[in-house]
């Protein structure tokens, strides 16, 4: 496994807190017993207490394990390892420490552990019809009120909207959810927050409420929707599907090459995305989500290159995947797969919207841009056009590693603006 870069150490770190505190912790001082191979990284730290912490990091998960209490993964001592390991500042030509040993051969033996057998509980098939109905009924009456009410905001107009109390949006959002349409609700109660919040106010609200009225009509059609076509409007309403059923339906197997992450959170859930994209050009994206203050899945590297299965949601492409089993291998790739310029970007986000015309955000594997701009206004441009840079992407960070030359870029673009996710150079892959 090759040493990990500084960039790389910093992508996996779950909060800027974590990582604060692991660079003050990435000295040699507190640190005993530390060592590494091609697959491991450990050591211990004495923290304030008596026994030292025991640290490990598998490198081919990447999985991390500390004995600290901390519930983040990777924690501040994980982190500091994985610093102290990227500087070249350890020992390499010891035995591997017991602790380590012994967690290393735990993963492995879970990892070649056949699944257990669970027995199906009955299904009762005219029980289930008859949940099924109902919720259908409660929906359908949810999306007509919520219909009346679009139209009825529509009437007043936009500027009025704007003047109503953040109860106004509430109360639609929340009738929502009692109807069993969580997505859309959603939607509803963020646009309460970004009317008052945006300068572009106006164009926002007018694209969501087109997002909002073109969903209420795909639901009313639903009857002579496809199967993918069905499950884009599933989501699109929030009626979510188990994962348990997508993770035992078929299995695509890879390698996947990680194309970039991001993570977000509004306060309640925290959520991670995970773009990978297949030899054969497919691309899909991972979704993690926890509660405020629970720890996420473990982030993969930007490049790195996953040999594991995924199994993927019905819908249109993009679509939504989830890893069968914990990933494995993470030798990095530096090639951007599915390079492209920003006018064929913006026709495949165009193709998509046509197939789905509510879905706002869309992949870019962008080839030979350059960052431009000053102050708030940054764009990445190419021969073929330019799209604005999201507010708070890390410009400064872009142009640096860029040195103001052409440099590919993996993205996603939003609402007209692409937010930069990796930087792909020609030795070696830096996650933003």
């Amino acid at each position: 496994m090759s040493r990990w870069t500084a960039s790389q150490v910093t992508e996996v770190a779950p909060d800027a807190a974590s990582l604060s505190a692991g660079r003050k912790l990435a000295v040699p001082g507190p640190w005993r017993e530390t060592g590494c191979n091609d697959v491991l990284v450990w050591g211990q730290c004495q923290g304030s207490g008596k026994t030292p912490y025991q640290v490990s990091v598998d490198l081919t998960g990447p999985a991390y394990r500390c004995s600290c209490p901390s519930r983040k993964f990777p924690c501040k001592h994980a982190l500091a390892l994985l610093m102290l390991w990227s500087e070249g500042a350890m020992d390499e030509s010891g035995s591997v420490a017991a602790f380590a040993e012994e967690w290393a051969s735990q993963r492995a033996g879970r990892a070649a552990a056949p699944a257990r057998a669970t027995a199906d509980r009955p299904v009762d098939p005219a029980a289930q019809a008859k949940r099924a109905e109902q919720r259908l009924a409660r929906m359908d009456a949810g999306v007509e009120d919520f219909r009346l009410w679009l139209a009825d905001l529509v009437r007043n107009g936009l500027a009025a909207a704007r003047t109503q109390p953040y109860g106004f949006w509430d109360t639609a959002a929340a009738r929502l959810v009692d109807a069993q349409v969580p997505g859309l609700g959603e939607r509803v109660r963020e646009a309460g927050s970004q009317v008052h919040a945006r300068a572009d106010w106006a164009a926002y609200l007018l694209a969501e409420v087109g997002r909002w009225w073109t969903v209420t009509c795909a639901w009313q059609a639903r009857g002579g929707l496809d199967e993918d076509e069905m499950a884009d409007v599933r989501v699109a309403v929030g009626w979510s599907q188990s994962s348990e059923g997508v993770r035992d339906g078929e299995r695509r197997p890879g390698p996947w090459t990680v194309l970039g992450a991001h993570r977000g959170d509004d306060g309640k859930l925290q959520q991670q995305r995970t773009w990978l994209a297949h030899d054969d050009g497919e691309v899909v994206t991972v979704l993690d989500f926890a509660a405020y203050g629970q720890a996420l899945a473990v982030p993969q590297l930007s490049g790195a290159r996953l040999q594991v299965d995924v199994s993927r949601y019905p819908g249109s492409h993009p679509r939504r995947a989830l890893f069968t089993d914990p990933p494995t291998g993470a030798e990095p790739v530096t090639v951007l797969p599915g390079r492209s310029s920003l006018e064929q970007v913006h026709a495949a986000a165009a193709a998509a919207l046509g197939r789905t015309p509510w879905r706002d955000r869309h992949p870019a594997a962008l080839a030979g841009v350059r960052l431009v701009g000053e102050g708030d206004d940054w764009h990445v441009s190419d021969a073929t056009g330019s799209v604005p840079v999201a507010p708070g992407s890390p410009v400064w960070t872009l142009l640096a590693l860029s040195g103001g030359e052409q440099v590919d870029v993996f993205g996603e673009l939003e609402s007209g603006v692409l937010r930069p996710l990796s930087v792909w150079l020609d030795d070696r892959v830096v996650g933003l």
